[in-house]
């Protein structure tokens, strides 16, 4: 081990530039750092406003904004889901309305009718079966 000397307050020190070690931390480059920084410029920084106080406030500002979109989001839902609604009940409607229509059209009395024009005729001997006896 050496031994202990008191330094010399004659010499001048000499600066040297930092050169950045790996143990050595680079400034961040986030969020509260720049908001940090604007403060520190601001007219409230220079009247020694606590900058621990910002960080909660903006966390606040931002659930408040979070809150404000989520509430806007979920009226225009529900006014999609109402508008989608009626139109459901709109094509339920229609459904029913021509399902009715086949139903009518496809009854043995108004496909004769049809038929008729053409001269075809309602058959009034039901169908029998033709059996073929094999030999």
């Amino acid at each position: 081990m050496r031994e202990n000397t008191f330094r010399n307050p004659t010499k001048p020190k000499v600066s040297r530039p930092r050169v950045a070690t790996k143990g050595q931390r680079k400034k961040k480059k986030g969020l509260f750092t720049m908001v940090e920084r604007l403060f520190e410029r601001s007219y409230l920084g220079r009247k020694g406003i606590d900058l621990q106080l910002l960080k909660p406030w903006l966390m606040i500002m931002v659930l408040g904004i979070v809150y404000i979109f989520n509430s806007h989001y979920a009226e225009k839902t529900s006014r999609k889901i109402d508008k989608l609604q009626k139109e459901v009940r709109d094509l339920r409607s229609q459904y029913t309305t021509l399902k009715y229509s086949y139903m009518y059209s496809s009854k043995q009395s108004e496909v004769a009718k049809k038929v008729q024009q053409l001269g075809l005729e309602e058959s009034e001997v039901p169908p029998f079966k033709i059996i073929v006896k094999e030999k």
